[in-house]
């Protein structure tokens, strides 16, 4: 098994050193003569049995793999797989178990393909000499700088356990604030999707019916009807259109931003002034700043160090420009609270909690405290902004539907009014 975890770990090194290479599927004898299976990344089969002879193994037969397994090699890691990662180590560090059987044990109780390969991966790197950092360094789509920095401070300063314990609060709390935005981008979009079917079949199939009566009754159409009767026929010219142009717009704003950094960063910045919206996203983006900002610093990382690993954490370009630029001033001699107030970007919550955590040598505490009141805002807002979109889409449904009941049953009206009985 530990020869198989190996070649596991040797092969996704060398897969992010250079092209992918093919996917092989072994059956190898070690010096015990016992079989062993597995997978390898190699260039082909003689490449296969070199790798192999590294490891002890003498090759029988290989062949590429199927697709299914490289799939499984690149799937991606859940933020639980990681909760779990830093909780078990946690434990076991607090009571003097070694990482490498803590981990063995991790590796043996993991559900997760993917992971439970990562895991065999760090293995076999911390038994070839590496610390616990430098493993998880090798594995950048799994484990951020933020956390391999957090990691390493802990070796260092001999709190490992206590940075773990740190990392899988934090780990949980951004679990939690992913569910909270999730459910408050999915009511919305529920609701304003029943908004949109309903609009549909107005224009699409009630409306040209009673139009079509309405020209029968041989009058002056009202202004309204007119307007009406022109949307209803563009929905039903174009109604493929429609339903496009949100995609193609989506689509396109995405491939702008990736193709051009001066529009992405247009698109960040637009996503702050959203009007509802915009006010809690930067609340969140404060509080997941200010609550990995407190943690690095608490475990002994440098301000400045600190200050450029969060640039990855806000993932938003403005603000992520605005840390450039206060560490920038703080490697000039700028303290750490008029760097941050000369950026402009940041609230005086903050301002106010940097100066206080500076004269009284609590950073950390503070930038904590922060932390809990945006978390509580957001929770607040979140629970606000939902409380007002039912209403809100209630009365767009009420607008439409009453702008076509006045527009259909107007000439109605008008025609039986002017009968003579």
């Amino acid at each position: 098994m530990r020869c198989v975890a190996a070649l596991h770990a040797a092969a996704q090194r060398d897969a992010r050193k250079g092209p992918a290479m093919p996917l092989y599927t072994y059956k190898a004898i070690d010096a015990e003569g016992k079989a062993v299976l597995g997978r390898a990344d190699a260039v082909n089969v003689f490449d296969l049995e070199q790798r192999l002879a590294r490891m002890g193994l003498d090759l029988v037969t290989g062949a590429p793999s199927a697709q299914k397994s490289r799939l499984i090699a690149g799937a991606r890691v859940k933020r639980q797989d990681l909760i779990n990662f830093c909780f078990h180590l946690e434990q076991l560090a607090s009571a003097g178990v070694p990482i490498v059987e803590g981990l063995v044990d991790l590796r043996d109780s993991v559900e997760s393909l993917r992971f439970r390969e990562v895991v065999a991966g760090l293995i076999e790197t911390i038994e070839g000499g590496k610390n616990l950092s430098g493993a998880l360094a090798d594995y950048p789509e799994v484990f951020s700088k933020v956390f391999v920095s957090l990691v390493r401070s802990g070796e260092q300063t001999g709190k490992l356990s206590e940075v773990l314990k740190s990392l899988s609060e934090s780990l949980k709390w951004e679990d939690e604030l992913a569910a909270q935005t999730k459910k408050l981008m999915l009511y919305p979009l529920f609701v304003g999707g029943i908004v949109i079917l309903v609009t549909f079949f107005l224009m699409i199939y009630l409306v040209p019916q009673m139009t079509g009566f309405i020209r029968n009754m041989g009058q002056e159409i009202p202004l309204q009807t007119r307007i009406l009767m022109h949307v209803s026929a563009f929905f039903v010219d174009y109604w493929w259109a429609i339903i496009a142009a949100p995609f193609v717009a989506w689509f396109g704003v995405k491939a702008a931003a990736r193709a051009n950094p001066a529009v992405a960063f247009a698109v960040d910045d637009l996503k702050l002034r959203i009007p509802l919206l915009g006010p809690i996203l930067r609340k969140i983006i404060l509080s997941r700043f200010a609550s990995s900002f407190a943690m690095m610093y608490g475990s002994g990382i440098t301000v400045l160090d600190t200050i450029r690993s969060s640039e990855e954490i806000v993932g938003n370009r403005p603000l992520e420009n605005a840390l450039r630029t206060a560490g920038q001033q703080i490697a000039e001699g700028k303290n750490l609270t008029a760097a941050f107030t000369d950026v402009g970007l940041f609230p005086p919550l903050v301002i106010r909690m940097l100066r206080i955590g500076e004269n009284t040598g609590a950073l950390d505490r503070a930038l904590l405290n922060v932390s809990y009141f945006y978390n509580r805002e957001v929770r607040e807002s979140i629970g606000k902004v939902q409380a007002m979109i039912e209403p809100a889409m209630t009365l767009v449904l009420g607008a439409i539907l009453g702008w076509v009941m006045l527009s259909v049953l107007g000439p109605v009206y008008d025609t039986i009014s002017k009968m003579k009985f």
